[in-house]
């Protein structure tokens, strides 16, 4: 009988030689591996959860709106005073809303943000009528008609559908969480919904605002957990949509053909784009790497149109230079980053819906603010969150970032949440006592 060889323990049957001992779960090494490893330390999610997030977030916010406020003041003196206004109206109004959205966020923030699930249908009927409002009593400006004064305040119902949208198609999914996988229940009611939103907003000529809101739309089915084949659908909807919208509108059409050099005579006359866009690459120019100096830009003299708003960047880089504008890209990067965080975190789908909406509703605008201004995207009307000129946007950007810090702050463990007052020691309570 032949004998079957044994296999030394440890050794490689081959060779006889030592075996390496298995890692489980060893990371891929080469640039594989360092996207890996880039990926996780962005997602943070190999570290305990601790206030760094929270302050990230609410640092940043503050930050933007100071600078926001700043620039106002610079930007729209010049106009102010040539229209016999107060050079400080536009800049001290600005600073009333940056402070009542820091109240409400402070507000939203100290809450659990769960209860805003029973007033989400509520809060979409309000929104809903106010956008019919605006269609039949509204204030039409440069075309787009998305204002209504109510009792002497001027509101944009607009602004205020991006963050009850967020929070209605949270509530709505979180619900169907369990039936996602039949695209009747993605469709029904959020599809319709939305849309009635976008068509009212789409009816006052506001293009910009049609695109957030469908990248908000679009996100919320994603973070929900809708199949990737049902977002692709609603995809290719959305973009033949899209085109449609863009070829029934003479302006739109000019806005595009501006952009790629192709503009009619009739564009030129009765729009020119270009004249927006070029001045503001104008002022980016002129910025070079430090700027003009605070004050000194010389395109907010009426050459460049909506300075102290859609254009407050160009103003920015103008004034500030290369490095104003870096510092705002960091601070909206970082803003990103830290909600990012959160949202990986969170294992409530209404919350990381809800988180994930606030999220690409404020950092897609952002880009989008930044690309025009750049000339990499037609000429849109899209603020720039937190910075340009504008109340209701300023208010509802900081009560998103105020629901973002209240799911934040319940992620931590209640001894290091943050507090707006330090906890007193027991002996100081006793000193007092």
């Amino acid at each position: 009988m032949v004998s079957t060889p044994t296999r030394t323990r440890g050794k490689d049957p081959r060779d006889g030689k030592p075996k390496a001992p298995a890692t489980p779960g060893k990371k891929p090494s080469g640039l594989r591996g360092h996207l890996r490893n880039f990926w996780e330390s962005l997602e943070g999610k190999d570290r305990a959860p601790n206030s760094s997030t929270y302050y990230l977030i609410l640092g940043c916010a503050l930050a933007l709106t100071a600078i926001g406020i700043m620039m106002v003041l610079s930007a729209s003196s010049v106009e102010a005073i040539s229209e016999g206004k107060s050079p400080y109206a536009d800049a001290l109004k600005q600073a009333m809303f940056g402070v009542l959205g820091a109240a409400a966020m402070y507000v939203i923030s100290r809450t659990n943000v769960n209860w805003m699930k029973r007033l989400s249908w509520w809060a979409l009927g309000g929104v809903l009528a106010l956008l019919v409002l605006v269609q039949v009593m509204g204030n039409t400006v440069n075309g787009n008609k998305n204002w209504i004064d109510l009792g002497g305040v001027t509101l944009q119902p607009s602004e205020m559908a991006k963050l009850v949208l967020c929070v209605w198609i949270a509530a709505v999914l979180a619900r169907k969480q369990k039936l996602l996988h039949r695209w009747w229940h993605v469709i029904i009611p959020v599809v319709p919904g939305a849309g009635l939103v976008i068509a009212l907003v789409m009816v006052g000529n506001d293009l910009g605002t049609v695109i957030v809101i469908a990248a908000i739309t679009a996100a919320g089915l994603y973070f929900a957990g809708v199949p990737g084949k049902m977002l692709a659908i609603a995809g290719a909807v959305g973009a033949v949509g899209a085109v449609l919208g863009t070829i029934s509108s003479a302006n739109r059409i000019c806005r595009i053909t501006s952009w790629l050099g192709t503009a009619s005579a009739s564009c030129t006359e009765n729009f020119d784009f270009d004249f927006q866009s070029t001045n503001g690459m104008y002022g980016l120019a002129q910025g070079s790497w430090t700027g003009l100096g605070l004050g000194q830009s010389r395109q907010k003299y009426n050459w460049l149109p909506e300075a102290h708003n859609d254009f407050i960047f160009a103003i920015i880089g103008e004034e500030l230079g290369l490095v104003g504008t870096l510092v705002v890209l960091v601070l909206f990067a970082i803003l990103g980053i830290a909600i990012f965080r959160v949202v990986v975190r969170q294992t409530d789908p209404f919350q990381r819906t809800l988180a994930g909406g606030i999220m690409v509703w404020l950092l897609g605008q952002a880009s989008m603010n930044m690309a025009v201004v750049t000339q990499l995207l037609p000429v849109v009307g899209v603020p720039l969150p937190f910075i340009s000129y504008g109340g209701s946007a300023l208010v509802m950007s900081l009560c998103g970032v105020g629901v973002v810090l209240s799911l934040a702050r319940g992620q931590l463990p209640p001894q290091q949440r943050p507090r707006f007052l330090p906890r007193r020691s027991p002996k100081t309570a006793r000193k007092r006592t």
